[in-house]
């Protein structure tokens, strides 16, 4: 067979490479695309994020009869981030898009693309706060204590959990007691950055001390290329 027309054989990796490379140009022109399409780009922050949490957020944005076009929120993939908005004032996307991209850093950053007044956008969110359970490496804003009447809730089969999370305890007469005779057990005090274990003892006793909040850093408008920190 001709040379010319035998099959060319393609390697994983250079697949792997092309479609990784036009998965970043598709998601540097979606940004460009919101970017576009919206009057108004923010910056946000949050603070002990999961997604059933956020999923509220993305509930109030989605599109309505009222939204000249849905908004778009983005999360993750900060340098495509940055890219796509442009880090110099010669490769930006759009005037003073630079300072937006410039405070993309962290893993706690995302962005909104909206067409929504920043009235009613701003009043949301600065009223957008609702108690969480702590993840480990929080740092406890208060100290929490548990009581021993608080013990009979559970059944004795999680007496040995209980140990295996730092809580010394016992069997007593069909019931799980503190050890040595303690009527009360400091889970943490105020200023501790957190275990795991004890995220989960406070998750076991619906002890929610810490908050979901998502901040606007700040905001830029497409109309006249504004950039103002909020």
């Amino acid at each position: 067979m001709p040379k010319s027309k035998r099959t060319r054989v393609v390697h994983l990796t250079e697949t792997s490479k092309r479609s990784t490379r036009e998965h970043k140009t598709k998601y540097i022109d979606e940004v460009r695309t919101a970017v576009d399409k919206h009057d108004t780009l923010y910056l946000f922050s949050f603070e002990n994020m999961r997604s059933n949490k956020f999923k509220q957020v993305r509930m109030q944005f989605r599109a309505n009869d009222m939204d000249e076009a849905p908004s778009r929120i983005f999360l993750g993939k900060n340098k495509l981030l940055q890219v796509a908005l442009g880090r110099t004032p010669e490769d930006e996307y759009s005037d003073n898009l630079r300072q937006v991209s410039k405070r993309i850093t962290g893993g706690s950053v995302g962005l909104l693309f909206t067409c929504r007044s920043p009235t009613e956008v701003e009043d949301y969110f600065a009223n957008l706060c609702e108690p969480d359970f702590a993840r480990a490496g929080f740092v406890a804003p208060r100290a929490v204590t548990i009581q021993l009447e608080q013990l009979a809730h559970f059944p004795v089969s999680m007496v040995e959990q209980f140990r295996t999370l730092g809580l010394p305890t016992k069997v007593d007469n069909g019931t799980i007691i503190l050890m040595d005779g303690k009527q009360e057990h400091r889970i943490c005090k105020e200023g501790e950055t957190l275990s795991a274990e004890q995220c989960k003892l406070l998750t076991q006793f619906d002890q929610k001390i810490a908050e979901f909040k998502v901040k606007l850093e700040c905001r830029w408008t497409r109309s006249s290329g504004q950039f103002d920190h909020l």
